[in-house]
């Protein structure tokens, strides 16, 4: 037993030495990492505390042991307005379609542009994709109406060149998802290839030299090779992406409805703002808030069940 006992506190004192070990090895990548650490608690794990105002009436300037606590009201309040499930519906339904293409396009664009093989205009086309990231959306959302508009707007002037009828894009509700999912797609494509073009080109050159031996064509490496050689990356970023399904902001929605498509441009952060902050109704909009990061963590902890039971491997 006296043996025993030694034997477990001689492992325990080489596991502490392996672990001090690596932290005097890797101590610059800590302190390196020490800035977005504080960063990512600072602003996502503090404001955790303003939760509370969800279970509050509460009250501008009041310190916080003076409001008026209301329990699940607001929560009640909510699930019983016809709005919040239009919201819902219309965050979800944007959301897909933005996973969709938002999330299958830049991959596609990343492999593209690792084919290519003159420098020179790879280089061109990663800039210019990546440009559009940087305009506001307010500027982005002038292009869009200016380009779909009747009067003078490229797109219809080729429906009509064609013998079409100009079409009214902005005053179809049907349309409205459409429009933000591709105006989205246009702005963010080239950032979101980052990643994806990062992970391709660390694949070891030597598998597709060997794949080229074998007899495989540029679309069997890509198949064989390529698509491999970034799934895990695949993987850990479409757990996340379905985890923020919920999160889509509201700025392109907010800067592209219009009176006509107002509902359809409905979605959880523009009802929060609507309902709750515009109306001065703080601890409302703070449970519209809650709720959607409820359904967020559902979201995220299920795509990650399900791809741990598919492929054995957990993002988390």
């Amino acid at each position: 037993m006296k043996a025993l006992n030694i034997l477990c506190r001689k492992k325990e004192y080489q596991n502490k030495r392996t672990w001090l070990q690596k932290l005097k090895d890797q101590k610059y990548l800590y302190v390196m990492s020490l800035p977005f650490v504080l960063m990512v608690f600072v602003f996502s794990y503090i404001p955790i505390w303003g939760w509370s105002i969800a279970f509050q009436d509460y009250k501008l300037g009041l310190p916080f042991w003076e409001q008026s606590w209301v329990g699940f009201k607001h929560f009640i309040t909510m699930f019983q307005d016809d709005k919040f499930y239009t919201a819902l519906a219309n965050t979800f339904g944007m959301s897909m379609m933005g996973l969709l293409l938002g999330f299958t396009i830049p991959i596609i664009f990343a492999i593209l542009i690792n084919e290519l093989r003159h420098k020179l205009f790879k280089q061109t086309v990663q800039t210019i994709s990546y440009l559009p990231h940087f305009v506001s959306w307010v500027v982005v959302a002038g292009i869009v109406y200016k380009m779909l508009s009747t009067d003078s707007g490229p797109i219809n002037q080729l429906i009509q060149l064609f013998g079409g009828e100009p079409v009214q894009f902005m005053a179809k509700p049907e349309l409205f998802w459409g429009i933000v999912v591709l105006s989205d797609l246009w702005k963010e494509m080239g950032w979101n290839t980052i990643i994806f073009l990062a992970a391709v080109t660390a694949i070891d050159p030597a598998l597709y030299e060997a794949a080229k031996i074998d007899g495989a064509g540029r679309f069997r490496r890509i198949w064989h090779v390529t698509l491999p050689g970034i799934s895990n990356v695949i993987i850990v970023l479409l757990v996340l992406s379905i985890g923020n399904l919920m999160s889509i902001g509201f700025e392109k929605q907010f800067q592209l409805q219009n009176n006509v498509v107002a509902e359809k441009a409905m979605v959880l952060d523009l009802y929060a703002l609507v309902f709750g902050i515009g109306n001065r109704k703080f601890g409302f909009g703070a449970a519209i808030g809650v709720a959607k990061s409820v359904l967020s963590l559902i979201l995220l902890f299920t795509a990650n069940a399900l791809f741990k039971k598919q492929t054995g491997k957990s993002v988390m």
